[in-house]
C-alpha cells in the first residue's frame, strides 16, 4: 500500500506543473522519538513489561520447584505408577500454560505499544498536517522508510518547524 501511494505521488509530481509546488521532508522516526509523550509511553511500557515477567518468573519458579519434589519423590520411589503418571501430566500442563504466557506476554506488550503510541503518533500526524497546509507544502515526505526517497529537487526538512509546532526543544 505504501509502495502505490509513493508510485502515485510519484506519477502525480511528474504529470504537475513542478515549479509552483513545494515538498518537505522529516524523519518521521526520529520526530516521535523526540516527543516528550514517547519517552513516558516507554517509561510506562518498561514498568507493564516488569509486571508481565514478574508473573511469568513466579510461574517458572513454581514449576521449578514442583519439577525437583517430583524428581526426589522418584528418587525416594514414593510415588505410584498412577500418582507419578498424574503428576507428570500435570508438570507437562504447567509448562505449557508457562509457554502460553510466554507468547501472550509478547502480544499483551505489542498491543500496550500501539495503545500508547496511538494518540503520540496522531498528535505527530497532525502537526505535519496542519503544517504543510499553513507553509503550502504539496507533499512531506516521511525520510524514515528506507528507499522510499532516493531524490526530490527543492526539499525542505520541516523536522525544525514541527519540532517547534510540537514544542520539542
Amino acid at each position: 500500500m505504501k509502495k502505490f501511494t509513493f508510485l502515485l505521488a510519484l506519477v502525480l509530481l511528474a504529470a504537475s506543473p513542478v515549479m509552483a509546488q513545494k515538498y518537505g521532508h522529516l524523519n518521521f522516526g526520529n520526530l516521535l522519538s523526540m516527543m516528550p509523550e514517547t519517552k513516558a509511553a516507554d517509561v510506562t511500557l518498561e514498568a507493564y513489561r516488569k509486571q508481565l515477567i514478574t508473573k511469568g518468573e513466579e510461574m517458572a519458579t513454581k514449576f521449578r520447584t514442583n519439577y525437583e519434589k517430583f524428581v526426589t519423590d522418584i528418587k525416594d520411589k514414593s510415588l505410584t505408577p498412577k500418582v507419578q503418571e498424574a503428576r507428570e501430566a500435570a508438570l507437562g500442563q504447567e509448562q505449557q500454560s508457562i509457554m502460553a504466557y510466554e507468547q501472550e506476554i509478547s502480544q499483551k506488550l505489542q498491543a500496550k505499544r500501539q495503545e500508547l503510541l496511538k494518540p503520540i503518533v496522531e498528535k505527530a500526524e497532525k502537526a505535519i498536517s496542519d503544517l504543510g497546509k499553513e507553509k503550502g507544502y504539496q507533499f512531506i515526505f516521511d525520510t524514515s522508510t528506507f528507499n522510499a526517497v532516493l531524490f526530490v529537487r527543492d526539499s525542505d526538512d520541516v523536522t525544525p518547524l514541527i519540532k517547534a509546532k510540537l514544542g520539542i526543544k
